[in-house]
């Protein structure tokens, strides 16, 4: 792929990372291939967690074509921005699409990014994973590889002011070992990526630097002593937000009678 966009766009990123007093630690990348297909599966936690999920296959020099949501993708200014970057069109009514783009990616050697939570996790654990990730890597034939992003959604996420500050902040990304899917039994090896990803988040968590991490923090999840909504209550909150998005195509489509 001609990449004219995508990298002085990372060199005005690190630029900008340094001038907002941010540091970004990113650490396993040796386990993202230099050359070949790989899948990345990534925690949600946030509106930007791609730009800072990229840094981690940016030692091995590589590009990674993220799965975005075609709300964002189909946004004038930024949305053109994304396109030239050849990220990946993701349609949640209809994902099919989708998938076959990214296998194709894949199969032409790219690293493409996913994330099978498949929305934010308000309660900033890892909720249940979509089995997709571990089809599509073994379809492919290519590693799946666990990634964590902790820090991140402290600029922007659900429920909160965005934060672009210069109180400095740390971002973490943990690039975990390489798996391999079969497909044989996905289930199973969903739930192998989700407790890779579990073990990796809490670790993130546990590396992060203590003077960042003042009690009751709004970021950091509830079993850690956070004020985050436990698992259950993000449950709820997500529910109640799919009823209001309901309401509101439903008045739409009332009014357009």
């Amino acid at each position: 792929m001609l990449d004219i966009t995508y990298p002085p766009v990372i060199v005005a990123a690190k630029v900008l990372f340094k001038a907002m007093r941010q540091r970004v630690v990113v650490t396993g990348s040796e386990s993202i291939p230099r050359k070949g297909g790989a899948l990345l599966a990534i925690n949600h936690t946030g509106y930007i967690d791609f730009i800072y999920a990229g840094a981690g296959a940016e030692p091995q020099k590589r590009l990674v074509r993220f799965m975005i949501k075609k709300e964002m993708m189909d946004k004038p200014g930024v949305g053109h921005l994304l396109r030239s970057f050849h990220h990946i069109r993701v349609d949640r009514s209809s994902g099919v699409q989708s998938m076959k783009d990214a296998l194709a990616y894949l199969k032409a050697g790219e690293v493409v990014g996913i994330y099978p939570e498949a929305t934010i996790s308000r309660s900033f654990e890892i909720k249940e994973l979509k089995s997709g990730a571990a089809r599509i890597a073994a379809d492919a034939g290519v590693p799946l590889i666990p990634v964590i992003v902790w820090g991140a959604h402290r600029l922007m996420t659900k429920d909160h002011e965005k934060d672009f500050s210069r109180s400095p902040k740390t971002i973490l990304v943990k690039v975990g070992e390489p798996m391999y899917p079969t497909g044989e039994d996905v289930a199973a090896e969903t739930a192998e990526l989700r407790a890779a990803m579990q073990q990796m988040l809490d670790e993130a968590i546990a590396e992060y630097p203590e003077d960042e991490k003042k009690p009751g923090s709004w970021w950091i999840p509830a079993r850690f002593g956070g004020s985050a909504p436990t698992p259950e209550e993000a449950d709820e909150l997500d529910k109640a937000e799919l009823r209001a998005r309901a309401a509101k195509r439903a008045a739409k489509r009332q009014h357009g009678k």
